[in-house]
């Protein structure tokens, strides 16, 4: 044991080189809006622009941090998140109501309420950890007015007397398009809509699950790339108009048992 180690002085590094500082722990990424995004930024939120900034501040921090952002999406907070979801927008008639089903972080729904004030939103979601951070977003970034979080599935949100009916029902990578259906449209009335935002596969996904949308009380769904001239690439969603309201399948009366003669 040398003079020092034995004064509980640290140890030289290499070469008798000081070991230099202990290593700090990285610190969650914060988002960005890079200058070739700005523009598109401001036509997208408008007034409401610096919201959006804190919102995409939020999710890649605390977001990160809680398991609902992964950390490589961080510095993509904007272009894949943000901008992608805003311009769904378009699809939206002023003054709508909108549930957004299996809403995560917020997204699409929390995204929706800050480019339109105008619409009044739900976000549904099963988890409790999500709707904790949803309920504190919701506060923090001053939206209480117009959104409120539901924790429970899209099922639970269709009944009871906490039903929340809705004009549009919005879904981001939430699940293939024939149990979508199932789930969000019976939480519109006829003539309701679901806007389920997809990727490439939207296409092929409305050719293999179109005879179950029908069967549903959906129709023929729609292809629409929302924001083309501003995102790039546009954000691709499928609109599903409910047609008919179809309900359980009526369950046929037990028979009767026959009594045997003695």
């Amino acid at each position: 044991m040398t003079q020092d180690d034995a004064r509980g002085v640290a140890a030289s590094g290499p070469g008798g080189t000081p070991p230099g500082p202990p290593p700090v722990a990285p610190q969650p990424t914060v988002a960005v809006l890079a200058p070739e995004l700005a523009e598109a930024a401001r036509r997208l939120f408008g007034e409401r622009l610096d919201v959006a900034a804190a919102y995409a501040e939020l999710l890649a921090t605390d977001g990160v941090v809680r398991g609902l952002i992964g950390p490589r999406e961080a510095p993509r907070i904007w272009d894949r998140h943000l901008l992608n979801c805003a311009a769904v927008a378009e699809l939206i008639p002023p003054g709508a109501s909108v549930l957004d089903v299996g809403s995560g972080a917020g997204l699409p729904g929390v995204v929706l309420a800050i480019a339109r004030s105008d619409l009044a939103v739900t976000l549904i979601e099963p988890l409790a950890r999500r709707t904790a951070f949803l309920e504190e977003a919701v506060e923090e970034l001053g939206l209480t007015d117009s959104v409120r979080v539901f924790r429970g599935r899209a099922e639970e949100a269709a009944v009871g007397s906490d039903a929340v009916p809705g004009d549009v029902v919005t879904a981001r990578a939430v699940a293939p398009l024939d149990r979508l259906v199932g789930w969000c449209l019976p939480l519109t009335g006829a003539g309701g809509r679901l806007l389920a935002l997809k990727g490439a596969s939207a296409a092929e996904e409305i050719t293999e699950h179109g005879e179950a949308v029908h069967r549903l009380g959906g129709g023929q769904p729609v292809l629409h790339r929302c924001g083309e001239g501003v995102v790039d690439p546009p954000t691709t969603v499928v609109e599903i108009v409910r047609e008919r309201i179809v309900g359980p399948s009526p369950r046929k009366p037990p028979k009767k048992s026959r009594s045997r003669r003695r």
